[in-house]
């Protein structure tokens, strides 16, 4: 089997949930483990007074972290895909790469925004540094734009 093991990260996007539906489809094909982590980016509150705001911020993240993977989950149930998920902590990019290697995954399947220019580099992809840093193949999930009726 090709891909016994794979990564869905995801940040409760649009697009994160599509890759999550191509990577369970693909584990439901295969009878693949997934693994689906959240990382709640701790990057933009270093250096800040930790009281407070930083905990309120960190309380609101991992809620949207357990929506988004209460979604994942429910879909892999429907599929029957065996799936196990988890709440990180850091620099999404190095935790994501970090956890892939640890769980040796076969496959990283994440969304990209598709963000070009000023945005990319302000924002820095996250997809990018994944698929650059990873030790495995990364398939990366495009939004697909709606089609217009002929």
């Amino acid at each position: 089997m090709l891909y016994k093991k794979i990564l869905i990260p995801t940040d409760s996007s649009e697009v994160s949930m599509e890759a999550s539906r191509h990577a369970l489809e693909i584990a439901k094909e295969m009878g693949s483990r997934v693994y689906a982590v959240y990382v709640v980016d701790v990057v933009p509150f270093i250096g800040l007074p930790t009281e407070g705001l930083w905990e309120s911020m960190k309380e609101i993240l991992e809620e949207e972290g357990k929506e988004a993977l209460k979604k994942i989950e429910d879909t892999a149930k429907e599929l029957g895909v065996d799936l196990k998920s988890e709440i990180l902590e850091g620099s999404p990019a190095k935790e994501i790469l970090d956890y892939a290697k640890r769980k040796k995954v076969d496959l990283i399947v994440m969304g990209t925004t598709g963000k070009t220019g000023l945005d990319r580099l302000l924002l820095g992809s996250v997809a990018e540094k994944v698929s650059k840093g990873a030790h495995c193949p990364v398939l990366l999930v495009k939004k697909m734009e709606e089609k217009e009726e002929e």
